[in-house]
């Protein structure tokens, strides 16, 4: 499970909150966190990579076996959704992640100018994908809202190939 997303977007609190259940102090990632979740039965292996713009083209080392990707979201950061956009396409049309299914995590849902889902669904674009499976999901990654339900949907999307 790859989780990626543009920096300062939330990555690292979701894997310590799903990994630990507490909210931890982080900085910038500088390459990566990775760790194992356990979930219903299910291992999940995450990989947190750093989003900083001049780390992102290591993403692509990262991308080989991955049967699922996480994207965060900062929903709250209307100025940079065409930036988060133009990368989640560029890392969809790479070849090893053709079967990789999408879960979107639309994060920082507790700041009162955040995006709801239906507007960041329109600007990633989300409805052109074909032949994709995803999923967008609203999280607080401080509080931990979301972040089960889309474990779950991850989970039933792995059970089923």
């Amino acid at each position: 499970m790859l989780m990626v997303g543009l920096d300062a977007g939330g990555k690292t609190t979701i894997l310590y909150k799903l990994k630990l259940g507490e909210v931890v102090t982080t900085l910038p990632t500088i390459g990566f966190n990775v760790e194992t979740v356990e979930y219903k039965n299910i291992s999940f292996t995450v990989w947190d990579i750093g989003g900083q713009d001049k780390i992102r083209p290591l993403w692509r080392h990262y991308f080989q076996n991955m049967q699922g990707i996480i994207f965060v979201i900062d929903s709250n950061d209307r100025e940079r959704i065409g930036e988060a956009k133009e990368e989640l396409m560029q890392m969809l049309a790479e070849i090893q992640l053709r079967d990789a299914v999408l879960l979107v995590f639309a994060n920082k849902q507790d700041l009162p100018n955040a995006m709801n889902t239906a507007e960041i669904t329109d600007k990633l674009g989300l409805a052109s994908l074909r032949n994709r499976n995803w999923y967008i999901q609203a999280t607080c990654a401080t509080s931990g809202d979301g972040l089960y339900e889309g474990l779950d949907w991850l989970s039933n999307q792995l059970s089923n190939r």
